[in-house]
């Protein structure tokens, strides 16, 4: 029914902004993502919405790309994935780690997120795959098979997704498996 807002931004709260439009003030539940990019309070902020009426509340949750909203539409359409879940989502590993961790079928990345245990990340995958990250082949940082395996082990030996890929960036395309985690951790270590 709402599907975009502009005005003046009153209030910022995390998660929540106050949006005077006309001098109506709509409160907006946002991911972080857009949060960081609002302007200062007073200026004008434009926000697609997506509305939720249910029988005890009416949200109107609010986002800076259409990317965000389609991808939030897509969370809420899985069994057990709230809007609150979807925003906390959105908001912990954001739209482009959610679609490389969709391609790659990682667990890892979605149980990272709060309020998401190993059922629901199982579900996400599941229900995520081909309608969230399947153009993510052309973008993706993995040109190789063998790159994806090398980020699978430094996973597996405790470095975070952000030290994983900044060490797979410095290994040339073309490493097998075992030197690239050999390099991987040789360049970790420094």
């Amino acid at each position: 029914m709402i599907g975009k807002l502009t005005g003046t931004l009153l209030e910022k709260n995390p998660p929540t902004v106050l949006v005077d439009c006309h001098g109506v003030g709509y409160e907006v539940q946002v991911p972080m993502s857009t949060f960081y990019n609002l302007p200062a309070t007073g200026a004008q902020v434009g926000l697609l919405t997506h509305f939720i009426v249910r029988e005890d509340a009416q949200l109107l949750f609010g986002f800076g790309t259409s990317s965000e909203r389609e991808t939030f539409r897509e969370l809420i359409k899985i069994t057990g994935v709230g809007p609150r879940t979807a925003l906390a989502i959105i908001s912990g590993i954001g739209i482009e780690d959610l679609a490389q961790a969709v391609t790659l079928q990682e667990m890892g990345r979605l149980i990272k997120v709060p309020g998401i245990g190993k059922k629901t990340a199982e579900r996400l995958l599941l229900e995520l795959k081909g309608k969230i990250g399947a153009d993510m082949g052309s973008k993706s940082l993995f040109t190789n098979e063998h790159q994806n395996d090398i980020l699978q082990a430094l996973l597996a030996l405790g470095y975070n997704d952000k030290e994983a890929a900044a060490a797979l960036k410095a290994l040339p395309p073309d490493i097998g498996v075992s030197d690239g985690i050999k390099r991987a951790l040789q360049a970790l270590a420094k």
